[in-house]
């Protein structure tokens, strides 16, 4: 359950960087409203995925899946660049978040 918790964490910190970028500089109101409410929520799931996971292997899992998705939702639905460094630097991330979890 704890792994579930800090995933949903990360998702949930995918959702509130993309708002965030849609509020641009907190001045538009429906993002940034979302962006407080997505980052509390994130926060509470990792929060709970806290309770019995690692401290450094709970928050590098949880930055790691904000740090692909964000990226990914930048390239898919913000037309940012997908260049084989890009690439290549998110699979470093998703590799270091897999053993992470399996060193655990």
């Amino acid at each position: 359950m704890a792994w579930a918790c800090v995933l949903f964490a990360g998702i949930l910190e995918v959702v509130w960087s993309f708002s965030l970028k849609a509020s641009h500089g907190f001045t538009k109101l429906g993002p940034s409203a979302a962006t407080i409410v997505f980052m509390i929520l994130s926060f509470v799931m990792l929060a709970q995925g806290m309770k019995t996971l690692p401290l450094g292997t709970a928050y590098a899992v949880w930055t790691g899946v904000g740090a692909v998705g964000a990226a990914a939702a930048g390239m898919l639905f913000l037309g940012e660049a997908v260049t084989p460094m890009r690439v290549a630097g998110i699979a470093f991330i998703v590799a270091g978040i897999v053993l992470l979890k399996l060193a655990h």
